[in-house]
């Protein structure tokens, strides 16, 4: 009997538990947390590399931004924000404005679905 009732409980567990979520989602869940409660400051771009990631091309846009006298290096993956940019035009020394997490200045984007740091 306790069996019975230990299996309907773990089958319920997992008919009713919370998915998975994909990397993508949530890397667009950051974007799009970002977009409510970022700061923005000025930057610049400093390259775009395109590699291969798991067998899929992706595209990062690297840059470089400062925050309180601190200067930080970070890469974006835009693999699926292409349609938003013009990657011909992210040029070495392009400035842009980047949206950081004020709790964590690491944390920043230069583009989304919602808004767009580079300067054209």
């Amino acid at each position: 009997m306790l069996g019975g009732g230990a299996g309907f409980v773990l089958l319920g567990y997992l008919m009713f538990r919370p998915k998975q979520k994909s990397a993508e989602h949530v890397e667009m869940l950051r974007r799009d947390w970002l977009n409510q409660v970022g700061r923005i400051t000025d930057g610049t771009v400093i390259d775009v590399h395109e590699i291969s990631h798991n067998d899929r091309p992706a595209t990062l846009l690297i840059y470089q931004y400062d925050v309180a006298g601190v200067s930080y290096e970070a890469s974006q993956d835009v693999t699926y924000l292409r349609q938003r940019i013009n990657l011909h035009s992210c040029r070495l020394g392009l400035p842009t404005s980047v949206r950081y997490d004020p709790q964590n200045p690491g944390n920043s984007i230069v583009v989304s679905e919602k808004w767009m740091g580079l300067r054209q």
